[in-house]
């Protein structure tokens, strides 16, 4: 998988052949009940589980050319994600099965980030819904781009997060 730099962030699969799976995390109900069922199922298999989460430059912060923005003035969206994505991990995993969790922050799309982070993997776990804008929701989920452009099977929860149903597809 490669950031925007393009350096290599992690090698395809898991390095003793567990069973990987890459599960999108945003912080909303859905992402955590995803987060929940690929710990699940990586203790059942023995696996291990990416927790991935994108941030982007929001575009409202990007110039078009009237006027420079300074972004670090909006402050540091990869120290949130990071944060975002360590509060939901500890709140979400309990401890017994915190070693079968690694956490990837990515800077790019979800969409795109997950499937570069799918790449080699057994598994991508996402939840139905997000955090999505209007804007996404006229371009399309991030979950149904997954579907549709993962290299591995994916699974969708869905519902409540006490209670998942589960689509699947691959």
């Amino acid at each position: 998988m490669k950031n925007a730099e393009g350096p290599e962030l992690m090698s395809a699969g898991s390095t003793d052949g567990a069973p990987r799976i890459v599960v999108g995390v945003d912080g909303s109900p859905t992402s955590r009940a995803a987060l929940r069922w690929a710990v699940r199922q990586a203790k059942f298999t023995g696996g291990i589980v990416d927790a991935v989460v994108a941030w982007e430059i929001p575009m409202v912060l990007q110039s078009y050319g009237w006027a420079p923005i300074y972004v670090e003035e909006a402050g540091d969206f990869e120290a949130d994600a990071r944060k975002l994505l360590d509060t939901v991990i500890g709140e979400e995993v309990g401890s017994a099965d915190s070693e079968r969790v690694r956490s990837l922050v990515v800077n790019g799309h979800p969409a795109e980030a997950l499937i570069d982070a799918a790449d080699g993997a057994d598994l991508l776990v996402v939840g139905s819904r997000g955090h999505g804008s209007f804007a996404e929701a006229l371009l399309g989920s991030v979950s149904q781009h997954c579907v549709h452009h993962a290299p591995c099977p994916v699974l969708i929860v869905r519902g409540e997060p006490d209670r998942p149903r589960v689509l699947t597809r691959s």
